[in-house]
């Protein structure tokens, strides 16, 4: 028996998805700026059955304080936003185990998506993947320019600056040292079959996403990339899709706070060329 997940990837292999993206703390959704700034966005069960029926392709629930505070993620809330949706449910925050991610699945999700875990144990992606299978794995990449040069790095120049893209875990708040685009290599090849790519410079600015980045690790990884960060606008998802061959556009502020609902986000990119499931 095929998962939502796969009968929706079946019948949309070509058109681009929009996610909305639930940033969970302390039971309701926040956003904030470059992962701080956080402020109260809602009732993630009340947003979550908003987007299913306003067209959303996808729904991403991220417990961003679960590793931080070094805990689970709330199954009984994952449970709940399960039960009024009808569209794949990708859950993430404070994944480091199979146990973890199995008490995930069985609350509802259809995808697990795993950061600070896979960074301190990258085998766990394998692990995962045996289990589960790989369509069931997300690895969650936070990215952040640092304005060092590091000949092991990939290094990249903008406006007459020398920066590679460094990865952070504990929802921000931690740098590691990993090269992005070596770690989303390395992460795809150990058995994740997603990447889940936020910047943390565009996160919150309404700016538009980090074309830079993304065009990058969707260049250099074989398996579906979602971009996050920094969506203000549905003519930034056109730039994005236009400009990288991203396979999906993730939003909070836009959606959260009512500025666009999906199925008019789509129809915009709709009337621009941009092929999406309405």
């Amino acid at each position: 028996m095929k998962t939502r997940y796969q009968l929706r990837r079946q019948n949309n292999l070509l058109t681009k998805r929009i996610i909305p993206c639930l940033d969970v703390d302390n039971g309701r959704v926040v956003k904030g700026l470059n992962f701080e700034s956080i402020k109260d966005a809602g009732d993630p069960v009340e947003l979550a059955a908003k987007y299913s029926k306003d067209g959303a392709d996808e729904l991403v629930f991220l417990d961003i304080t679960a590793s931080q505070e070094k805990r689970k993620t709330i199954k009984e809330l994952v449970a709940s936003v399960a039960k009024v949706i009808d569209i794949p449910f990708t859950v993430g925050g404070g994944v480091n185990s199979m146990d973890d991610a199995r008490n995930i699945l069985l609350s509802g999700a259809d995808k697990v998506g795993v950061n600070t875990g896979a960074v301190k144990n990258p085998t766990l992606l394998t692990e995962l993947m045996t289990v589960f299978g790989k369509q069931c794995v997300v690895i969650a990449i936070d990215a952040k320019r640092n304005y060092s040069e590091d000949s092991t790095k990939t290094m990249f120049e903008e406006n007459g600056k020398k920066f590679w893209f460094e990865v952070f875990i504990y929802g921000g708040k931690r740098e590691t040292g990993l090269d992005a685009i070596q770690w989303a290599k390395k992460a795809t090849e150990l058995g994740a079959g997603e990447v889940l790519l936020t910047s943390i410079d565009k996160d919150g600015t309404k700016d538009g996403y980090d074309v830079l980045l993304t065009k990058k690790i969707v260049d250099t990884v074989s398996v579906p990339v979602i971009a996050s960060g920094g969506c203000g606008k549905p003519e930034d998802m056109y730039e994005i899709f236009e400009k990288s061959n991203v396979d999906a556009a993730l939003a909070a502020s836009i959606f959260h706070y009512e500025d666009q609902s999906v199925n008019r986000v789509k129809e915009i990119l709709r009337e621009k060329n941009i092929s999406v499931r309405l």
